[in-house]
């Protein structure tokens, strides 16, 4: 027996020949699962001597532990000849891949950055739940603390789980699955993951692999994942012969960082891609795996794979990544945009998302400051959640009902008017299915099978979390806007793209004007609206018919004469007339 094989003893063909028969296969199925050939587990059944990282792996499959069943020849000299092997193996393969993983990996450019940037520059350490959120029991709180009139803004940030950092969370847990709202930053991470992997900053013993998994799921031929894995190394040696070997002998060891990256942007046969995910990382137990995926977008469960939530940015990562972004251009403007940022809560709310705390970053760049059109900044940042993020990245998700952006948009304009106007910020998923049951049923050619569309309002509802993240599972059952701001914007889209009832809305706007909750309704109204003249004058004839008069409703009118909204000089003239008169 060489150095680098090893064959099986006398009582260990006994227990593998049992664990054969408990399994239910035969010796030509376990070839064909371990994709080897027919002749080194004939060997292996004959206590003949085989490779190593093959006999390995068959004892693997057969849930054996490969030192009991090995018959014992200079085990020292074998394991030391053996280690010195596969760590040169491990550094050759990693020198040889390190080019393709950072130009894979270290060059990031999103929405509208004119060029690319390095990762490494921007990036910013995220957090890690280790409970997901949507699966706490916590439902009867959050919706008692929704009832306060002076329900706190940031109320949401306050009901955490305990936060770790990632890489931690990679080295608790080699099988992890990385859950995610859309733009929470989970590919950076990846990226990042394997970018300090290869340099040997992190998990510098292994061999780090970034797949992508929409490309697998569309790679020609459609090979399996060991494989499409096996081709990444073939191509990185320039070799045409294929490094099966090489790639199986890292695996069998335990030697590889294999990083899945958009399980939710898979758009076909899903199960297919679970299955080759599940059978390799059963397979090799021993390597560490990072899935990745939108929450709600997961249809399947991997039974080994720890599941957890990437955390929202507190203060000090928001901090730390608009120092990271304005560093090379202009250092002071990140204290600049920082004190704005204070100085707006509700853009403070939104920026604890990365990938909408890009567009501030972006929106502040040129100009010192935030636009003045705030209606215009939610737009732009609903309309990136909505459609442009996955356009961007080239992903064609399945659609639900055929509901265009704009029907997306009535939709949760809906939802937002009935909670708001009640006094909702979580509301339960049942009462949520039914807005949408009410919506549909009003659409061209509906199936009008109450049952059918009970079932249609439950998909479009995981639908428009899994893609949007606009409206998130906050608790078992229990939903909210996943920012209040999202929800005040989808109110105001309620009353100014409402046309057939805009007298009705305008009506039960100004009835809302003594409680200050809905102040920001009233300024986002005007700015979105093509001409504010009829709402203002409401807004007028409405203080003055009350019996008390308070200032502040008068200083909610001036503000809103002053926002970036369309004002006739007439209207403009008799408003500011009757503030004079105060």
């Amino acid at each position: 027996m060489t150095k680098r094989s090893l064959q099986s003893s006398v009582e260990g063909i006994k227990k593998a020949q049992a664990a054969l028969i408990r399994n239910s296969l035969t010796q030509q199925q376990l070839a064909e699962e371990l994709l080897i050939s027919r002749q080194p587990v004939s060997k292996f059944f004959q206590g003949k001597p085989i490779e190593r990282y093959i006999f390995q792996e068959i004892c693997i499959r057969l849930d054996l532990n490969w030192e009991i069943i090995a018959l014992s020849s200079c085990p020292d000299a074998d394991d030391v000849e053996s280690i010195s092997d596969i760590e040169s193996l491990v550094q050759e393969i990693r020198e040889k891949i390190k080019p393709s993983i950072l130009n894979r990996c270290d060059i990031m450019r999103v929405l509208d950055m004119t060029q690319p940037i390095k990762l490494n520059h921007i990036y910013t350490d995220v957090n890690i739940l280790e409970k997901i959120t949507g699966q706490r029991w916590i439902g009867n709180e959050l919706l008692q603390e929704s009832n306060f009139e002076d329900f706190e803004r940031f109320g949401f940030s306050q009901i955490t789980e305990q936060r770790i950092p990632a890489l931690e969370a990679v080295q608790k847990y080699p099988k992890l699955m990385i859950l995610g709202k859309a733009g929470a930053g989970k590919t950076t991470f990846l990226k990042y993951l394997a970018i300090q992997c290869i340099r040997g900053n992190f998990l510098a013993h292994l061999v780090p692999i970034f797949v992508r998994l929409k490309d697998f799921a569309e790679a020609a031929n459609q090979p399996g994942l060991l494989e499409y894995i096996t081709q990444f190394i073939e191509q990185a040696f320039y070799l045409q012969q294929r490094q099966d070997t090489s790639t199986k002998q890292l695996l069998s060891q335990g030697r590889m960082l294999i990083l899945l990256d958009g399980l939710d942007e898979v758009k076909e046969d899903t199960s297919h891609i679970f299955k080759e995910i599940r059978d390799v990382s059963d397979r090799f137990q021993n390597n560490y795996f990072v899935i990745t995926s939108r929450i709600a977008a997961v249809q399947y469960t991997f039974e080994q794979f720890k599941e957890v939530e990437i955390a929202d940015f507190d203060e000090q990562q928001i901090a730390k990544f608009a120092v990271n972004w304005f560093q090379i251009q202009d250092p002071l403007k990140a204290e600049q945009f920082l004190q704005k940022l204070q100085q707006n809560q509700r853009l403070k709310e939104l920026a604890n998302s990365p990938l909408i705390l890009t567009l501030l970053c972006l929106a502040f760049e040129e100009i010192a400051d935030f636009p003045t059109n705030k209606s215009e900044l939610y737009k732009e940042a609903v309309d990136i959640l909505l459609k442009k993020w996955d356009v961007m990245r080239g992903i064609e998700r399945n659609q639900y009902k055929q509901l265009s952006p704009q029907r997306k948009k009535d939709l949760l304009s809906q939802i937002a008017w009935n909670t708001f106007v009640s006094g909702e910020y979580f509301f339960k998923q049942k009462f949520i299915e039914q807005q949408i049951t009410d919506y549909i049923r009003n659409l061209p050619d509906t199936n009008t099978d109450l049952e059918a569309v009970q079932l249609d309002s439950e998909a479009i509802l995981k639908s428009l979390e899994a893609q949007h993240s606009l409206l998130v599972e906050r608790a078992k059952g229990i939903y909210s806007f996943s920012h209040i701001t999202f929800q005040e914007y989808f109110v105001a889209h309620k009353v100014v793209y409402t046309p057939l009832s805009q007298a009705e809305l305008f009506q039960n706007l100004v009835a809302h004007m003594t409680e200050k909750r809905w102040r920001e309704i009233f300024l986002l109204t005007v700015e979105m609206l093509p001409n504010a003249d009829y709402l203002l004058l409401l807004m007028k004839r409405q203080i003055e018919s009350l019996s008390t008069v308070d200032d502040k409703f008068w200083m909610l009118l001036k503000d809103c004469l002053n926002t970036d909204c369309y004002v006739s000089g007439e209207v403009r003239e008799e408003i500011e007339d009757a503030l004079s008169n105060l």
